[in-house]
């Protein structure tokens, strides 16, 4: 999944990012690591879920701390909020649903980072490449051919034909 190691010594983790050790940045960094790709209402809810306490100004600061750490990542699809995960120091990209905004990992498509060449560098160093794929995801396609078959296009879907 990453390179970070096992998540069962964050605190070492925090350490070694030069973090000071909370209870609010573990929970935090456990939330995000069994729940990839939650907004900070999300993270909010979950860690008041697990008992403990924390104010929705301290998870921004938390999810604010760990980014600048690159603990965790934010990723911002057009149109949605921002969307955190634990899922860092590898070049993986994102498939987005245009329906329903569900986010999935997807591997480099292409060999090591950055994994895409830009065509013109314009005197930067790339060290990263995000890319987002949109498109539907199994549900919606299901849901919009459902739709679809009964309205009688069969198959096109409710978005119109096919493409291709």
């Amino acid at each position: 999944m990453d390179d970070l190691g096992p998540a069962r010594d964050v605190v070492e983790l925090l350490k070694r990012a030069g973090l000071r050790v909370t209870r609010q940045r573990i929970t935090v960094w456990e939330v995000l690591r069994a729940h990839p790709h939650i907004t900070a209402d999300t993270v909010e809810s979950l860690v008041r879920a697990a008992g403990v306490a924390i104010s929705k100004q301290a998870v921004y600061d938390v999810l604010a701390a760990l980014h600048e750490a690159r603990l965790v990542r934010r990723i911002e699809p057009a149109g949605s909020p921002g969307i955190f995960e634990a899922r860092v120091r590898d070049n993986h990209h994102h498939l987005v649903c245009r329906d329903c905004g569900a986010v999935a990992d997807v591997d480099c498509v292409v060999g090591a980072a950055p994994c895409l060449e830009p065509s013109e560098l314009a005197g930067f160093e790339i060290d990263e490449a995000e890319i987002v794929f949109w498109g539907l995801c199994a549900k919606c396609r299901a849901e919009r051919s459902g739709r679809a078959d009964r309205s009688g296009r069969h198959g096109q879907g409710a978005a119109g034909p096919p493409s291709g």
